[in-house]
């Protein structure tokens, strides 16, 4: 029986670990669609978006199933709590990007970016993929180290998104109002995915530890 417990904690932590590799997917493919105005790959990051919802919704029926049914303590409901919170994050980590996909399709056939501003929002997609890759590992191993790195990957992208603010804001931007409104909410969506991504790496800490580092994402 106690074995059969441990299989259902596991299989709560890879369903989690399989959501942000969606989640990465979603946000690679993103940001293909906003930076070669792809318009099929947007309509797929848009239609495969429901299966990030339903995985978040497997994923709670778990999680309340082994409260409900098991009685966890300690670590084990720091596991289950944490599984409950860290779903949450994911599925909003898939939202961002598909708000990143529906930029791309609104301005279809025309690109979103101006060229000079698409490396940037390259680098972003980047380390935002990377994030959420290494999220997955973190909550496969438990490492409280990996997870560590992701606060310093995390500077990146934030340094990115101020950098973006300095080019809308500078005198020689040319490009109107509508590509710098854009160009600000695509930032934020870069920026706060990543912040989901380290806090769900944040939650593996307080899984292994008790402690919470760190302020959430919101």
């Amino acid at each position: 029986m106690r074995d059969q417990y441990q299989e259902q904690l596991a299989a709560l932590g890879d369903a989690l670990a399989d959501m942000s590799l969606q989640a990465a997917t979603a946000m690679e493919l993103a940001t293909r669609a906003l930076l070669e105005a792809d318009l099929q790959l947007a309509e797929q990051v848009i239609a495969e978006d429901l299966r990030i919802d339903d995985l978040r919704t497997e994923a709670e029926g778990r999680a309340f199933g082994l409260l409900a049914l098991q009685s966890p303590v300690a670590t084990d409901l720091r596991v289950v709590i944490s599984a409950i919170h860290g779903a949450g994050d994911i599925e909003r980590m898939g939202d961002l990007a598909l708000h990143v996909a529906q930029a791309a399709r609104r301005r279809h056939p025309q690109p979103v970016l101006p060229a000079e501003m698409a490396p940037y929002f390259a680098e972003m997609g980047r380390v935002g993929v990377a994030l959420a890759r290494k999220a997955a590992e973190v909550i496969r191993t438990r490492d409280v180290d990996m997870a560590a790195t992701l606060e310093a990957d995390d500077d990146a992208m934030d340094d990115l998104h101020r950098h973006i603010f300095s080019v809308l804001m500078a005198p020689s931007w040319t490009h109107g109002v509508a590509p710098a409104v854009d160009i600000t909410l695509l930032g934020r969506f870069y920026e706060r995915y990543a912040d989901h991504a380290v806090t769900v790496a944040r939650r593996v800490v307080y899984v292994v530890t008790g402690r919470m580092p760190g302020t959430l994402a919101v």
